[in-house]
């Protein structure tokens, strides 16, 4: 599996989320609304999800091993540094 697309919408206002990330892979098949979150320990992406009856959320997408996770998140953290680099300072302000 190679990501071919990773498109990254910077969320401005305050708050823990930073980004709202659509990924695609092997050119033929996308995933949309993969959050970019500050935690305690850093940025980390959150797979798409749903409220479920019993108040919890639920992924609906998501990597079925640890090592793809980890490869899904290097490239959509280094994608939303890429794009951080790239704005204007008053962009942030």
């Amino acid at each position: 599996m190679q990501i071919t697309d990773v498109r990254v919408r910077r969320i401005e206002k305050e708050g823990k989320m930073k980004a709202i990330v659509s990924i695609t892979l092997d050119n033929e098949f996308v995933i949309h609304d993969i959050k970019v979150i500050e935690g305690e320990k850093g940025l980390f992406i959150a797979m798409p999800s749903r409220k479920a009856a019993d108040g919890e959320y639920r992924d609906i997408a998501h990597p079925i091993n640890s090592n793809t996770r980890d490869t899904i998140q290097k490239v959509i953290l280094d994608k939303y540094e890429t794009t951080a680099m790239d704005m204007p300072e008053t962009a942030f302000a």
